[in-house]
């Protein structure tokens, strides 16, 4: 568990373009409670130092824990959030389904919570702040159609089943990827949203279906995974779209092992959570969805993003 509480003194810096608070917006002893769904991965690490950015900035205590893709151990960092009667929750659900209740009793509690980068289902939310992740499974989609040229032999890599954003990555790429009818899906898996797990998933596909042409993974870190198994061919047989924008992502598409990825604005989300999250603690209208855009990061305009 993290803590992060500190009170802005003097001059007013911004983070004005990330779109978290303005300078001189100090929010007091304002308390409020953040359950990232892991931060083992890069993407998450991102979220949570742009929300940590946007606390510093509005001088509130935020609390942040991991739940190491732990749907159990997110309820329960829920509860405790709403034992401790912090003013507000900030969730990205490693469940979907799973943390409703918990969310469920934080409401009944008089105690907002601001889903990110992932919705919940079963439960109201104050407010839901994604990327939109269907249109970004469209353009991952036609990016890869782009680079087969319009036909081959593609496998998809899922994320993490429960996880809205694999389910909307997916159903985007779908609807993107029948638009061209020379391209066949081959193979559909789950890699948990995981590197170690993308290359073994991989690896285990290349062998039933060595004619692949054509990957799209549902984040970076199964995209690194799956060029992992691919090892020279990478790039060249073989084309990889990946989806966050992680800076390992973009330095692959630097490189040109993967052709592209859907970049996302964790840094953003995060930011923006916490702003809103502010507004509804303290009882004012915010609106039930934000939409944070989305790029494609390719070889031609990768040097546009951050990679540190």
């Amino acid at each position: 568990m993290r803590v992060f509480a500190i009170l802005i003194f003097g001059g007013a810096f911004g983070l004005a373009a990330c779109g978290s608070p303005v300078a001189g917006d100090v929010s007091g002893d304002l308390a409020i409670g953040m359950s990232v769904s892991t931060l083992s991965n890069p993407y998450f690490v991102q979220f949570r130092d742009g929300a940590e950015a946007a606390a510093h900035l509005s001088g509130v205590k935020l609390t942040v824990t991991d739940a190491d893709n732990d749907s159990s151990r997110q309820a329960d960092q829920v509860r405790n959030f709403t034992k401790q009667r912090v003013k507000a929750i900030i969730l990205n659900p490693v469940d979907s389904d799973a943390i409703a209740p918990a969310v469920k009793a934080a409401g009944q509690a008089g105690i907002p919570v601001i889903a990110a980068d992932r919705s919940v289902k079963g439960s109201e939310v104050a407010q839901t702040v994604t990327s939109d992740n269907v249109a970004g499974g469209k353009l991952g989609a036609q990016e890869l159609a782009k680079q087969l040229s319009g036909k081959g032999n593609v496998v998809v890599l899922q994320g993490a089943v429960g996880a809205s954003a694999s389910r909307d990555r997916d159903r985007g790429f779908t609807a993107g990827i029948a638009a061209y009818p020379k391209i066949k899906v081959i193979a559909r898996q789950s890699a948990d949203f995981n590197r170690a797990k993308g290359q073994d998933v991989m690896t285990n596909l290349i062998q039933r279906h060595p004619d692949i042409t054509g990957v799209f993974a549902s984040n970076d870190e199964m995209a690194l995974g799956a060029i992992q198994a691919l090892g020279n061919r990478a790039g060249r047989q073989v084309k990889v779209v990946g989806f966050d924008g992680t800076p390992d992502g973009i330095k692959a598409v630097q490189a040109g092992t993967m052709a592209a990825t859907v970049a996302q604005q964790p840094r953003l989300i995060g930011s923006r959570a916490v702003k809103n999250a502010i507004k509804a603690a303290k009882g004012q209208a915010i609106p039930k969805s934000v939409a944070v855009p989305i790029k494609l990061a390719t070889k031609d305009n990768a040097d546009e993003f951050w990679t540190f």
